[in-house]
C-alpha cells in the first residue's frame, strides 16, 4: 500500500550539515564526515537543525530505507562526538608474531610460522596502536574503524589447518557498544 513517509532526525548543536547531489557532508571544528545517500522516489533535505526523509507514494521498503539511513547519519553525529574504538588481541600458541604499522597496512610477520609477511590494508583517517599483543584500531567513521578491524582479523586466518588445534591469529576482543570474552 502506497502511503506518504515523513520522517525527521535533529542534527545535534555545534554540527553542520549540507546535502548536495546525493552527497550528505557533515562537519564539526576540522572534522569532516561524508556519505552518499541515492534513495530513488525520497526527497531528502536539510533545513535549520533536522534532515528530513519524504516520500509521496512510498512502501514498506522504502519506509525500511530510509531507516536504515537514518541509523547511518547517527553514527555520524556520533562519529563527531567521539571517536569509534575496536580494541583486538593477537594470540599465538606455536610462533610468536610480530606485529608493525607500515604507511597503510600493517604487517605480520612469523604467523604459524610462514616465511612470508602477511599485510592487512588500513584504510585512510584511521588510527593503529598496538601495544604488545594489543591492537587497537580508532576512527571517526564507523564504517572504516569497523572495515579496518575486520581486515586485520581477516589477515590471520587460519586455512588448511585444524582450527581446535592452530588457535593463533588476531581476534576482536572488544567494539563499540559491547565487549566480547
Amino acid at each position: 500500500m502506497k502511503t506518504k513517509y515523513l520522517e525527521k532526525t535533529q542534527i545535534p548543536e555545534g554540527i553542520k550539515c549540507t546535502f548536495e547531489d546525493n552527497l550528505l557532508v557533515c562537519q564539526k571544528d576540522q572534522i569532516f564526515l561524508e556519505r552518499k545517500i541515492i534513495i530513488p522516489k525520497v526527497k531528502i533535505t536539510v533545513s535549520g537543525n533536522e534532515i528530513s526523509f519524504s516520500s509521496e507514494k512510498g512502501n514498506k521498503i522504502e519506509f525500511k530505507i530510509i531507516k536504515a539511513c537514518m541509523a547511518h547519519i547517527k553514527n555520524i553525529f556520533d562519529g563527531l562526538q567521539n571517536k569509534f574504538t575496536y580494541t583486538l588481541e593477537a594470540c599465538n600458541v606455536h610462533f610468536p608474531m610480530t606485529l608493525k604499522v607500515e604507511k597503510n597496512k600493517l604487517v605480520i610477520n612469523n604467523f604459524l610460522g610462514e616465511k612470508i609477511p602477511r599485510y592487512a590494508k588500513i584504510l585512510p583517517t584511521v588510527n593503529v596502536e598496538i601495544k604488545g599483543q594489543k591492537i587497537t584500531v580508532s576512527a571517526h567513521s564507523k564504517e572504516l574503524a569497523g572495515q579496518t578491524a575486520a581486515n586485520i582479523e581477516k589477515a590471520t586466518k587460519v586455512r588448511n589447518r585444524d582450527r581446535r588445534v592452530f588457535q593463533d591469529g588476531i581476534y576482536l576482543t572488544e567494539k563499540p557498544g559491547e565487549k566480547h570474552g
